[in-house]
């Protein structure tokens, strides 16, 4: 085998991975095996780490687990909307089980002397691009999604978070239907050359 054919075979995959990549609009119901969520997970801790820390926490709720974050993410809907009628009460739960398995990605920060928390938080960003990566390399797909869930205490409360513990992210995986089209790489007026 020619290592340098490999290493340019290598480099030119992970490229591709990188430039193709695009949130899952629809998955399929199939769900990934847990070898495969296992690998995933694996994967998303080999982000860059300033101080290894490891700041990422991860909650996988698959199957009708996924209904401990619907009850919560209707629980936290209607208190901020206490007059809301029962469909939105139940699309808002819905969100839950747009993908066969959802993996909840939290951060526990820490004081440091050297690694402030921005550096930690972002540690577990970079921890789902890896994620996100990885999927796509088994065939998978990802949706990465926040909004006012992430930072409900209902949320929080039930999904077993600690105190100090913030959601990042909510990773919908599976096996992609539909995607939205890739964003093209527009970098050029937000780069400066010195």
């Amino acid at each position: 085998m020619n290592i340098e054919n490999h290493s340019r075979d290598a480099a030119n995959g992970a490229l591709e991975l990188i430039a193709s990549r695009s949130s899952v609009k629809k998955f399929a119901e199939q769900a990934p095996s847990r070898a495969q969520i296992e690998t995933l997970l694996a994967a998303a801790t080999r982000a860059p780490d300033h101080g290894r820390l490891a700041p990422w926490r991860f909650a996988v709720l698959q199957g009708p687990a996924r209904d401990i974050l619907s009850k919560a993410m209707q629980a936290a809907f209607v208190e901020r909307n206490p007059t809301a009628d029962a469909e939105a009460v139940e699309r808002e739960g819905s969100k839950a089980f747009r993908s066969p398995v959802l993996i909840v990605v939290s951060a526990v920060t820490q004081e440091h002397p050297k690694v402030p928390e921005v550096e930690q938080l972002v540690a577990v960003g970079a921890a789902i691009q890896n994620l996100w990566t990885a999927a796509q390399a088994l065939g998978l797909g990802c949706a990465w999604k926040t909004g006012s869930h992430a930072y409900s205490d209902h949320v929080l409360q039930a999904l077993g978070c600690a105190a100090n513990e913030k959601i990042i992210g909510f990773v919908h995986v599976g096996v992609p239907v539909t995607l939205a089209p890739v964003r093209p790489a527009e970098y050029a007026d937000k780069t400066r050359w010195l």
